[in-house]
């Protein structure tokens, strides 16, 4: 715990280092989407004509390619874009039992904790 003579209560005279992100800078996920909006000229990879694409386009043909080509990861990845993550259900039964007609002992000796 600190001790009250090692507080020191911020004035005009000391003030913490600024830390953190400057103000008005952008965050990764901004600088990443404007780089994948910039269009770009190549070649389809599926179709082999010139075109201009996002590097976002350009990147989902590569993976298109790859599943093509027999990358099961590529494939993965695509079907989790495209459709969704497949989401892992769990089956669960519920039973219920009546045990309104028993009384404390019966269901006491039922549990096993009868020791």
């Amino acid at each position: 715990m600190a001790r009250e003579d090692n507080l020191k209560k911020f004035t005009s005279e000391y003030q913490p280092k600024n830390n953190g992100r400057p103000k008005g800078s952008k965050n990764r996920s901004t600088i990443a989407r404007y780089w994948l909006e910039v269009n770009q000229k190549l070649k389809n990879p599926i179709t082999g004509e010139n075109e201009t694409m996002s590097q976002e386009d350009l990147m989902t043909l590569a993976l298109i390619k790859k599943a093509r080509e027999g990358d099961v990861a590529a494939y993965k990845a695509l079907m989790d874009s495209g459709y969704g993550a497949p989401v892992q259900q769990i089956e669960q039964q519920q039973t219920n039992i009546d045990l309104s007609g028993l009384t404390t002992e019966e269901i006491i000796n039922l549990l096993g904790e009868d020791e």
